[in-house]
């Protein structure tokens, strides 16, 4: 009979460089050793110009990588019960012309 070893504890902390940050546009690049998730901001200044700021690189190992995949399945799947299926294909919006008050 073998027993399982008792889970650590786990505590949080943030390092002192720690940021937070946006992004709506995410690029993977992946390679033999690693995955690396390539952060930006992607904003719109014509229909037929798009512009990609990329700000954030993040290595995670094949792994690593896998485990961000499941944790992230289960979290969508958990989202979209809650608030509906989420699209990706572009929802066109008919903003009207003019300035914004």
């Amino acid at each position: 009979m073998s027993q399982t070893p008792p889970q650590p504890q786990i505590t949080l902390a943030q390092s002192p460089d720690y940021r937070e940050t946006y992004a709506n546009s995410v690029q993977v690049r992946v390679s033999v050793w690693d995955f690396q998730l390539v952060f930006g901001t992607a904003a719109s200044e014509s229909p037929e110009q798009v512009t990609i700021r990329n700000h954030q690189a993040v290595f995670l190992s094949p792994q690593q990588a896998k485990a961000l995949w499941n944790v992230l399945g289960q979290n969508i799947a958990q989202y979209e019960q809650a608030f509906g299926t989420l699209n990706l294909e572009p929802q066109t919006q008919n903003f009207p012309a003019g300035p914004v008050n």
